[in-house]
């Protein structure tokens, strides 16, 4: 135990935890400032009347009272997000393109994971369980879907990029599009030969659905709960642990090495002893194994999914390894948390603000016009493009 507990790097293993707290304390404080800086400027205009006859709250008390729930439920979909962006952040690190096949490996691994908990619950497995037994079965499904998915991303890897590794880049980048195109059809294919439906809804069982209430806050004649379902506590922990472990990999172990040596210059790699095509082949797999236990999540989370539920999660998660720093382990972090935190933000408050003319599906246009400016003014990223350590 002694031996074991001289080889493990804490440094390495309690960065990302660090990295995570700044991050979101940081990216939840800069919000809450905006928000309620608009919310004063409004507050004495026809906005502020508006809600204070709905409500019979001030502007500024409204955005108050649901600020601590916003920032809640906006850490749950960026840590989402995160775990997402990691397969495409690991995977361009490497091989400096991106795999947009990605987003159907997330939806695979989703599928694996709700099938067996829907064959479980029908075999009546997942009846009459203890709390213990339901996470016990949450945690297989999850491990289903991480192999199933590392195993397909594998084979997207052999199949469809390695015979085209030495051609110009946009070549695979196609290849990656036609894969994302034939998995999803794949995924359809299969699920109307066995099930002969197309939406599936993840069975409820366990106390997933229960909400944790810390307390209630008064807001005019009624009052907001503050609280966080159980489910989005999994969800936010698995990530954080995904995050973790993803880390100490690749920084503190002769496996990360290998990855960040090949990432650095393939052909010295190679002379050195390094099997470049297996450590390709890792990446992938690690990448996809992320890929389908963010599926999973996703699916406890929001219960259904469909043929297509990659798309929009995987443009997100691209999206927010490009806002952090495409190929930065710590900026697909970053990028996560603070785009789930701008959906949340505005989400909840677009439509207060502007009397209703704007709602909550008009939250993605900040998210990307954010990624725009970004992009403009920061091509790299916020944290830097590639940014990898010396092997």
């Amino acid at each position: 135990m002694k031996r074991f507990l001289e080889t493990v790097n804490f440094r390495e293993l309690l960065r990302p935890v660090g990295q995570m707290i700044a991050f979101s304390l940081g990216s939840g404080v800069v919000l809450s400032l905006i928000v309620l800086f608009l919310a004063l400027l409004l507050d004495q205009t026809a906005v502020g009347d508006a809600l204070l006859e709905r409500y019979k709250v001030t502007l500024l008390t409204y955005t108050l009272v649901n600020l601590p729930q916003v920032v809640l439920d906006g850490l749950t979909i960026g840590f989402v997000y995160a775990a997402i962006a990691l397969g495409y952040t690991m995977v361009y690190g490497v091989l400096e393109f991106i795999n947009f096949a990605h987003s159907e490996i997330f939806a695979a691994g989703a599928f694996i994971g709700v099938e067996l908990l829907i064959a479980l619950e029908l075999f009546g497995v997942l009846a009459n369980n203890s709390l213990f037994e339901s996470y016990i079965w949450l945690i297989v499904a999850i491990l289903a879907g991480m192999i199933v998915a590392g195993l397909l991303a594998i084979t997207v890897e052999r199949v469809a990029y390695r015979p085209l590794r030495g051609a110009p880049r946009l070549v695979p980048l196609i290849s990656a599009i036609g894969v994302s195109f034939f998995l999803q059809d794949a995924i359809r294919l299969i699920e109307s030969l066995t099930t002969g439906q197309f939406h599936r809804i993840i069975p409820t069982f366990g106390n997933f659905d229960e909400r944790l209430t810390f307390g209630e806050i008064p807001i005019g004649d009624s009052s907001i709960l503050l609280g966080i379902q159980v489910k989005s506590i999994i969800v936010i922990v698995a990530a954080v642990l995904m995050l973790v472990g993803l880390n100490y990999l690749v920084n503190a172990t002769k496996v990360g090495r290998a990855i960040r040596a090949v990432a650095q210059d393939r052909a010295t790699a190679s002379l050195m002893g390094i099997d470049v095509n297996r450590i390709i082949s890792l990446t992938f797999l690690i990448g996809g194994a992320l890929g389908g236990a963010a599926g999973v999540l996703y699916a406890l989370k929001f219960t259904r999914i469909d043929p297509f539920v990659g798309f929009f999660p995987g443009l997100k998660a691209f999206t927010a390894a490009v806002l952090g720093g495409i190929g930065n382990l710590t900026g697909a972090l970053l990028g996560g948390i603070i785009l789930g935190m701008l959906e949340t933000f505005a989400g909840t408050y677009l439509s207060p603000f502007t009397m209703g003319a704007a709602g909550a599906e008009y939250k993605d246009i900040f998210a990307f016009a954010i990624l725009i400016l970004v992009l403009i003014f920061r091509p790299h990223g916020l944290m830097g493009e590639n940014v990898v350590q010396k092997a």
